[in-house]
């Protein structure tokens, strides 16, 4: 693609001296010259070798508009930079059908005099390149190319040029350099960020898209927190395509301001759109015209539209937010908080990504000191800010601009407060998306999480809010589409540390204006302050409290009694001595770590809990005396080293994780866990003494997954486990089973399983395990098997070297069956497929006294009355995977399922 407007191929070419300003003055140049949308040549890796000029590079020289060349202190000791130079000087004059070539000197670390009267450093390079071309080809070539490199250093010394001694920083040199190339090519650009840090790939990686989708009209969304550089890039990748779409472009910004402020502020940008697009000064006096007309004469054209910041659906539809509008080419790109708006759209969706350490530290470097790495004295100090920033675009600009030409002193007094006092202009930024939340359950939810429940496990955390009444599984979407919260690859909740100093900063906000109505407690000042006085404990909704290195902490528990509304309570080395039933009856989640009583306390409500950890106690038995606890879902007693059983489940029916994790004098599983008809987790980690399951537990078919890694004295699992059908994972790992139960076979939902050293996804599994039990090796089996009605595990039956044998055919094993009470398995070779199929055919028949195709309903039950737990078939040799019968006998969906 062309973007040029001149009828050249690019605007500009640096000609520079690599080893100067590569890394420097030009590599700055360049990007800001890219972002402002500049197609710029830079010759980075010099298309040829050598002291002459290749073809290529002679053909970007003539095809570039505006030249810039960087003198510095080396400059003319490269015989291929003055080259270059004389061949633009010479084209200079040349005449251009669409507009005259320009020639900017730039003088970096030299003085212009001396390039002008070749003195100096700069005179004394030249003599050497003089040099140069006199030993390698003479007195006549060295003198022609003086003539010619003399003649071009003193045109280019005559024109209006940049000294950077002039400016106070290259940063503003580059700015001010860039403004002047847009006025000279005329430019409709739009003005970015003074320092692009890590601007460039991001817009590469999108432009790129864009380009290789240009047959077609292409929605790009940009989603991320406030902050995060969404309007930026949508700027840099607007001037860097804008002029492909012949002046068809518009870039409205600042959505969601201008409809807060303006009653009539989409009706505003209907009109800028239709003027921008279509250059006219139409009036419009509804959204609903607007509408219309916006539809009507932009139908099928070629356009460029950037919506900037939308909130809301409306204002999508109102401006023409439609890719199917457009004619091929077209490219609409959307900036938003929210996620939804552009699901709803099938818009291409790119997640900012925050910026890495090094990104951080220049682009901060650059706001505080004006360069691209911190002042020496000052590196400690300035990546103790970088981390704090969390790779947020905004704080990094924001906080190095403000920390900016300030002491030492200073800036460690800042740092100090930022942990306590979050910077205001940041968090601003970043509440327009708390304040845009539909309604108070939402903004519960979210300074829930703020609070209490960063790192906690997402479905744990829905069910407590859900029987908070706050509707989470819809209110946890809708702060993962604004970008407010994550989830990560474990299904925990994350957020950026400054979104969680946001929420916390409107806690604290709300209670510094009411100090008697504090509604989240996670200080532990605060917390101590509250219990202690007994004040302000009305409105307290949720309280976390940790011991500290002085000790444990005990308090009474009527400090806890005018906490009726208390929601959520953490405490970690925390005694409490008194009447447990003063405690909140409204508790959702109770977290008590390293708690010191022998059992819970009998007088302690739980009536209301959806989850509650016991974790590091001491208790020897959880309950005394078993309550109802109908609510109560997820129920975590790991690390409790005295524990020796577990509770009676009789009372808990709607219980869904079971997670008891290192309870080392664990040694029995009451049977009542068989009656949990919801239970989903069981996890027994690393319970060393537990020798047995109760066979209760195989009853559990909700059960998704069993872990019992570490459980060394458990050495058996049971055939009954093929009644646990919803089981997806089974990890015995550090166990003392040494036998793989045959009936694992038929689990129907099992996808990863690990025992007895196989381990991984079950279709990569079962093969293994399949070929293991049927290898003569191991179960040193005839070839043809010995009908004499004694038990047998296994039985392998030859059919590809006696075929013409009539008694040794899959038939002749069905009188036998009664006799084999011990039959497992059997193993049937075969020389072809078709002769498998006919077997099969004969033995099912045979077996049942059934029509074949009537199987599917009926062999399953009748297999488990002769004991044959596991039907496996194989064709041709032992050592092929045999799970290729479920492509060739798809009939009998219940065989092929063993083995897929």
């Amino acid at each position: 693609m062309s973007y040029s407007d001149h009828g050249y191929k690019y605007d500009v070419f640096i000609n520079f001296r690599g080893e100067d300003t590569r890394r420097t003055i030009v590599s700055h140049l360049y990007t800001a010259l890219c972002n402002a949308g500049i197609n710029t040549f830079l010759d980075d890796k010099k298309l040829a070798k050598g002291e002459e000029l290749g073809p290529e590079l002679y053909t970007a020289i003539k095809m570039s508009h505006i030249f810039i060349a960087v003198f510095s202190p080396n400059y003319a000791q490269s015989s291929w930079c003055l080259n270059e130079l004389a061949h633009i000087m010479e084209l200079r004059h040349r005449r251009h059908s669409y507009s005259p070539r320009v020639v900017i000197p730039l003088f970096y670390h030299v003085d212009p005099s001396d390039v002008r009267k070749l003195k100096g450093d700069f005179g004394k390079g030249l003599k050497v390149s003089a040099d140069k071309i006199f030993s390698q080809s003479g007195a006549e070539r060295e003198e022609v190319l003086m003539s010619k490199w003399r003649r071009a250093l003193a045109e280019v010394t005559n024109l209006v040029g940049w000294d950077a001694n002039n400016f106070r920083n290259e940063g503003d040199l580059v700015q001010k350099l860039v403004e002047d190339i847009l006025t000279k090519l005329d430019m409709s650009v739009l003005s970015i960020t003074e320092f692009p840090v890590g601007l460039e790939p991001r817009v590469q990686s999108i432009t790129k898209i864009l380009y290789d989708e240009s047959r077609k009209a292409c929605m790009i969304g940009l989603w991320g927190m406030g902050g995060s550089g969404k309007t930026t890039l949508a700027k840099a990748i607007y001037n860097r395509i804008h002029r492909e779409f012949q002046g068809k472009t518009s870039f409205i910004e600042s959505i969601r301001e201008v409809c807060d402020y303006n009653r009539k502020g989409i009706i505003h940008l209907q009109e800028q759109l239709l003027s921008d697009l279509l250059k006219t000064k139409d009036k419009i006096h509804s959204i609903a015209v607007g509408i219309n007309k916006i539809e009507k004469r932009l139908q099928g054209q070629k356009v460029l539209i950037v919506l900037d910041d939308v909130t809301k659906s409306e204002q999508l539809k109102a401006l023409g937010g439609n890719p199917k509008l457009f004619g091929s080419g077209s490219v609409l790109i959307i900036t938003t908080r929210d996620r939804s708006h552009l699901d709803s759209l099938s818009a291409r969706v790119f997640t900012m990504i925050e910026m890495d350490k090094n990104e951080s530290l220049e682009l901060f470097s650059w706001h505080a000191f004006r360069q691209s790495c911190p002042r020496k004295d000052f590196g400690k100090l300035s990546r103790n800010v970088v981390s704090y920033c969390k790779g947020l675009p905004l704080a990094l600009e924001v906080l190095g601009s403000y920390l900016s030409k300030r002491t030492e002193q200073e800036w460690r007094s800042a740092l100090s407060k930022l942990t306590k006092i979050p910077n205001n202009e940041v968090l601003q930024i970043l509440r327009i998306s708390y304040d845009g939340l539909e309604d108070y359950t939402e903004k519960d939810i979210f300074l829930d999480i703020c609070c209490f429940f960063i790192g906690k496990n997402r479905v744990d955390v829905t069910e407590i809010l859900n029987g908070c009444g706050l509707h989470a599984d819809i209110g946890v979407s809708v702060l993962i589409e604004r970008s407010l919260i994550k989830v990560d690859k474990n299904n925990k909740f994350q957020m950026h540390d400054l979104l969680r100093d946001m929420g916390r900063a409107i806690v604290s906000e709300s209670s510094a204006k009411e100090p008697e109505k504090h509604s989240r407690l996670w200080c532990h000042e605060d917390v101590l302050d509250v219990l202690s006085k007994k004040t302000g404990t009305k409105t307290v909704e949720g309280l976390i409290l940790k011991w500290q290195r002085t000790g444990r902490i005990c308090f009474g528990t009527n400090a806890f009694q005018e906490m009726e509304k208390l929601r959520l309570l953490k405490l970690d080395g925390v005694d409490l001595i008194g009447d447990y039933g003063l405690i909140s009856k409204q508790l959702r989640w109770v977290d008590w770590q390293r708690s010191t009583f022998t059992f819970i306390p009998n007088d302690f409500d739980q009536a209301n809990l959806v989850v509650f950890e016991l974790k590091y106690s001491n208790v020897k038995q959880v309950w005394q005396d078993t309550k109802l606890l109908e609510k109560l879902k997820v129920l975590k007693l790991s690390h409790s080293k005295y524990l020796k059983s577990s509770p009676d489940f009789s009372k808990l029916p709607n219980l869904e994780k079971l997670v008891m994790k290192d309870c080392q004098s664990l040694s029995n599983v009451h049977p009542s866990i068989g009656d949990l008809k919801n239970l989903l987790l069981i996890n027994l980690k690393d319970c060393i003494i537990l020798e047995n399951l109760p066979r209760e537990i195989y009853q559990l078919k909700s059960v998704k997954t069993l872990i019992l890694t570490g459980c060394s004295t458990i050495d058996k699992l049971e055939e009954d486990i093929v009644q646990m059908e919803s089981l997806t994972s089974l990890i015995t790992t550090g166990t003392s089973i040494k036998e793989v139960p045959y009936s694992i076979l038929r689990l129907r939902s099992i996808v990863y399983i690990s025992i007895c050293g196989y381990e991984g996804l079950s279709h990569e599994v079962f093969p293994s395990l399949i070929r293991f039990w049927m290898s003569p090796t191991i179960n040193s089996l005839p070839r043809i098997p010995p009908f004499g009605g004694m038990p047998l595990s296994l039985v392998s039956l030859d059919l590809e070297n006696n075929n013409n044998n009539n008694n040794n055919n899959l038939s002749c094993l069905v009188p036998k069956l009664n006799s084999f009470s011990e039959l497992r398995s059997f193993r049937v070779q075969c020389q072809s497929m078709i002769q498998l199929t006919r077997e099969l055919r004969r033995f099912l028949d045979d077996l049942y006294d059934a029509n074949f195709t009537e199987l599917e309903t009926s062999h399953t039950s009748q297999i488990s009355v002769l004991s044959l737990r596991s039907l496996l078939i194989g064709m041709g040799s032992y050592h092929t995977v045999i799970n290729t019968l479920g492509k060739s006998i798809s009939q009998v969906p219940s065989l092929c399922s063993r083995l897929n």
